[in-house]
């Protein structure tokens, strides 16, 4: 295999996707000497095979406003490889969705999941329709219609959805309420249920806890053991920013920033709990903004901007794709960061990931630090099938463990001949390598 050629191909076949080219070159990139010493993977074609996926459905959402107009909009499902088990990735509701960004998710969703040592298969879904400023009579009208085209593929050993950006608790309970009226079944078909009707203990925490978990792993090889004295810059104020913030203050660090897609808020002393608890509520109540913050505690707005200018030890994207670019890596490196650990989905551009690893800094790639989230997806889908609930403790203790096992993964197939640890590296070749296995040993398929 030649990196150069197969992206040729796929940008020739798949033009005007852009997302889905850069996930898949920076894949292809970091696996091509690891692949090249497989024949057996030459022979049955197999890059083409996982870089294509499965299937993709594209369909119309028809639906009725508060004022009782017909609206439409595009919704998708990306079923990108079941080798190792169930399509299994989020739903994601916001006006950029389209099949290059769901395509370059369900890439990444494939080997996020083989890391996590579950037996989950990768796939992702979404519409373009814009949950912000509607109603919940609205939104519910949305997720039932969508579930209307959507539930015949979908199923707890087909394909099981959770959700995403625009996607919480609320969006995942109305589309799972009506698949199940529609499939006759109550098999816990989505994760990131409610409590109430087979969700999991810490599933809105798991992906800021696991990036957490994920980060402490990488500091402890450099013989840091919390994260006391460490200034802390994070992206986004959703469920993934916000638990992010909540554990990195239980284990010492200070908080400075947080942003939505407004503009960020920069504040020196740090944000502290009772902080962070209005920010909570701000968001998830009131489903205000980010700018609310400063006009409460008199800090710094910038409306537009995004955090990386503002000097920090750590930085945590945790808002969307490619929010962090080469110069915003540059300006970090300068001011002192020492690592860079990604909540979000491919938030560093390739330039920046360049610079950060040209810096020899700790950098931790989505498709590892993130992947608490489906981790504990998976864990719910477990508890569902086996007709009971875990406490909190134990799943976070299994959370812990499995970051834990996929940050050693990375180093097992990372370590570089001076020592250092390209995470970015290891994660794409472990993920892979189990990817590839296991549709080695299926045939040709």
């Amino acid at each position: 295999m030649k990196t150069e050629e197969v992206l040729n191909d796929l940008q020739r076949r798949f033009p005007n996707e852009p997302e889905y080219h850069q996930a898949v070159h920076e894949v292809l990139e970091s696996i091509e000497e690891v692949y090249n010493a497989h024949p057996e993977f030459e022979k049955l074609n197999l890059i083409e095979r996982i870089c294509i996926p499965d299937r993709i459905f594209s369909f119309r959402v028809t639906w009725l406003d508060d004022k009782g107009n017909v609206r439409t909009n595009m919704a998708y499902r990306v079923q990108h490889n079941n080798a190792i088990g169930p399509y299994k990735g989020g739903m994601r509701f916001h006006p950029s969705v389209s099949p290059s960004i769901l395509k370059f998710l369900a890439f990444e969703q494939t080997f996020k999941n083989a890391l996590t040592t579950l037996p989950m298969g990768g796939g992702k879904g979404g519409s373009d329709f814009n949950p912000k400023g509607k109603s919940n009579t609205e939104i519910m009208n949305f997720c039932q219609a969508l579930m209307l085209e959507l539930w015949r593929n979908l199923g707890p050993d087909t394909d099981v959805p959770a959700g995403d950006i625009g996607v919480g608790g609320r969006e995942v309970a109305y589309m799972y309420g009506m698949y199940k009226k529609l499939a006759r079944e109550n098999t816990g078909t989505f994760t990131g249920k409610g409590i109430e009707f087979g969700g999991s203990l810490i599933r809105p925490e798991a992906t800021g806890y696991g990036n957490i978990y994920f980060l402490m792993n990488m500091l402890k090889s450099r013989g840091i053991d919390d994260l006391k004295g460490q200034v802390t810059a994070i992206s986004g104020s959703g469920n993934v920013a916000t638990y992010t913030a909540q554990k990195v203050l239980e284990l010492g660090g200070k908080v400075i920033t947080l942003s939505d897609s407004d503009g960020y808020i920069y504040d020196p002393d740090g944000i502290d709990k009772e902080k962070l608890d209005y920010i909570f509520e701000l968001k998830n109540v009131y489903r205000g903004r980010i700018r609310e913050y400063a006009e409460k505690y008199g800090c710094k707005y910038v409306p537009g901007g995004r955090p990386w200018g503002e000097k920090c030890t750590i930085a945590l994207p945790s808002a969307t794709q490619n929010e962090l670019n080469g110069e915003d890596a540059e300006t970090l490196i300068k001011n002192g960061c020492i690592a860079v650990s990604e909540g979000a989905n491919m938030p560093s551009t390739p330039e920046a990931v360049e610079v950060f690893l040209k810096n020899k800094i700790l950098y931790a790639p989505g498709k590892a630090a993130n992947a608490g989230g489906v981790s504990t997806s998976g864990l719910e889908m477990t508890q569902n099938s086996m007709r009971l609930s875990w406490t909190r403790e134990e799943v976070d203790e299994k959370l812990r463990r499995i970051m834990g096992d996929i940050h050693d993964a990375c180093v097992k197939y990372g370590v570089e001949s001076d020592g250092y640890i390209n995470y970015v590296k290891g994660a794409n070749i472990a993920g892979f390598m189990k990817v590839a296995k296991a549709m080695v040993a299926q045939g040709v398929i």
